[in-house]
């Protein structure tokens, strides 16, 4: 790979640019009624949290739409340029160059992808054909769930943190945000631009992160023995990237980690329906985890991962 050199050698660091052009659908719905009056009408949505901060003032009349997000006023349009169909769960972005907003939502070989957010949830997340790649059911949102693994793994200032699948970055943000620098690693470009749409995603500009834009089984081996204090391992799910959860895989993520460093790899709880006892795929994961060489190997119920020790 091509890149900038850093202590890994050389890389390819993506530079990640925040694009504050976007607003939620569900906001969008209260303005179409809105501009259907005949004064000036004001629709005002604010989300503050200690990752992120997110206000979308909305100044309408029948005759234009001024958006200011953050304090900064950044588009206005027509009425008229407003989408016919406003669905309330997806973002929509201002596209600048035909004056319209569209949804933020990509369609490839990769699949279907598109933000979803509601009011109720503490940020959006990232729908992948249909699947929710953070957990919002019994947390308050995806933030929640993410600050949830990045507490259980006990990362602290100083640590030096493997994020192996960056998605919209969350845990990256506030493992970040504890004073650790962190090395998170993206395959899709496709997600990374959708991140850039994120207001959740945009402390990932953050001198504190570091990027790689590579496929995470290739860009692990490049990596130096016993250079990470922590590693937070948030696959998708198992039957679309199996390679994520084999033994080799596994083996790397030990060699690069500190002798008493963590590992904390979500799993969720597949195929598990009433039993009590953990699926086949956590148990696998356990079992080649344990076969790599990491030690104390357990199942966590509240974040539904599995947390493993490299030995001293």
């Amino acid at each position: 790979m091509n890149g900038t050199r850093h202590e890994w050698g050389f890389v390819e660091i993506y530079e990640y640019r925040p694009r504050r052009l976007v607003i939620p659908g569900f906001l969008l719905s209260k303005l179409k009624t809105a501009c259907r009056k005949d004064s000036s009408n004001s629709i005002v949505f604010a989300r503050r949290t200690q990752y992120y901060e997110y206000s979308v003032e909305i100044l309408c009349s029948r005759d234009e739409v001024n958006i200011t997000i953050n304090g900064e006023h950044v588009f206005s349009l027509a009425p008229s340029s407003l989408p016919s169909r406003i669905r309330d769960d997806v973002i929509y972005f201002f596209d600048e160059h035909n004056n319209r907003l569209l949804p933020v939502e990509v369609r490839s070989n990769e699949g279907y992808m598109r933000l979803y957010f509601t009011a109720e949830l503490d940020a959006p997340t990232l729908l992948i054909n249909g699947i929710h790649m953070h957990r919002i059911v019994g947390v308050r949102g995806p933030l929640h769930d993410s600050q949830l693994k990045v507490s259980r793994l006990g990362v602290r200032r100083g640590d030096r943190v493997l994020d192996t699948c960056t998605g919209l970055g969350y845990t990256t943000i506030i493992a970040s945000s504890r004073g650790a620098t962190v090395y998170t690693i993206e395959v899709s470009e496709y997600v990374l631009s959708i991140a850039s749409l994120n207001p959740a995603s945009w402390l990932l500009a953050n001198e504190n992160v570091r990027i790689v834009h590579a496929d995470a089984t290739i860009a692990v081996e490049l990596l130096p023995d016993e250079y990470f204090d922590k590693i937070l391992h948030d696959p998708p799910r198992f039957n679309m990237a199996g390679e994520l959860y084999s033994l080799e895989f596994y083996q790397q993520l030990y060699r690069v980690l500190k002798p008493g460093g963590k590992l904390y790899h979500y799993t969720g709880v597949p195929l598990q329906a009433r039993s009590r006892r953990l699926s086949p795929i956590v148990r696998g994961v356990i079992e080649r985890l344990r076969r790599a060489g990491f030690e104390r190997v357990w199942f966590d119920k509240q974040t539904q991962g599995v947390i493993a020790v490299k030995p001293r």
